[in-house]
């Protein structure tokens, strides 16, 4: 006798495995890479192999340098330098700087990843962030310090984002309206956020802290990248689709 129980828990499983398959697997690939990455490195302080106090600063400034893009020795041509516009994109300062960036991919770039599929996605995610950090590097070719972050790509698909769903709701929250929750078009916010990102890349320098350049660089190529490769094509304009994020990556 067949066990009809058995076959349709059998059915529910391989029907919730090809449910979970068919979702945003690059963008939760990457959220997982980028994760997983910070919580062994001695940036996370999880790890005590890497020592506390200056051992465990010298152990962060090492993995900085070898993973990172150091924009002076990236324009140099040194050997191996060509691929850390890529390993930077995995690796974050600070906690904050992780959860603050994946935030940002998981709200956004699910629906950026549906519309131009998953190997698409994931070849647009990496030229963007590759050609962000690379505009970071070309515009401050003397600097020596290190740059890391998924900013540039996320900013990517910020501005493909702004292009294919540009009248979908998003609930934002702004600092000078008391950090209240309100829900704008997705132009409204993503256009705001580019202008503050374009002003702050403009009074900022080499140094250390946000490089807000590579946010402006990413953004942009995102933005063209869309607007060439669907041109003519269908743009959600109805504010159906909804999704929630932050006004600051």
């Amino acid at each position: 006798m067949i066990d009809r129980r058995r076959i349709a828990w059998r059915e529910a499983a391989l029907g919730a495995c090809r449910g979970a398959w068919s979702g945003p697997t690059v963008t939760y690939a990457l959220i997982a890479a980028c994760c997983l990455t910070f919580l062994i490195s001695p940036v996370s302080g999880l790890d005590p192999s890497y020592g506390t106090g200056d051992r465990a600063l010298a152990a962060q400034s090492a993995y900085f340098h070898r993973w990172g893009v150091v924009p002076a020795e990236l324009m140099n041509g040194e050997p191996g330098t060509l691929v850390t516009p890529l390993t930077a994109l995995f690796v974050h300062g600070s906690w904050l700087h992780l959860l603050g960036n994946m935030l940002f991919l998981f709200v956004f770039g699910a629906m950026a990843e549906e519309r131009m599929g998953a190997l698409g996605f994931a070849l647009f995610y990496a030229g963007c962030g590759y050609l962000a950090l690379l505009g970071y590097a070309a515009a401050y070719a003397s600097s020596e310090q290190t740059l890391v972050g998924a900013s540039g790509a996320i900013s990517g698909v910020l501005g493909a984002f702004l292009y294919l769903f540009p009248r979908s709701r998003v609930t934002s929250l702004f600092p000078f309206l008391f950090f209240l929750p309100l829900r704008f078009p997705a132009w409204v916010v993503l256009v705001f956020w580019f202008v503050l990102q374009w002003l702050a890349a403009r009074s900022a320098g080499a140094g250390p802290g946000v490089a807000y350049l590579a946010h402006v660089v990413g953004f942009a190529v995102g933005f063209l990248y869309a607007w060439g490769r669907y041109r003519g094509g269908d743009t959600v304009k109805s504010p159906a689709a909804a999704t929630e994020g932050e006004s600051q990556p």
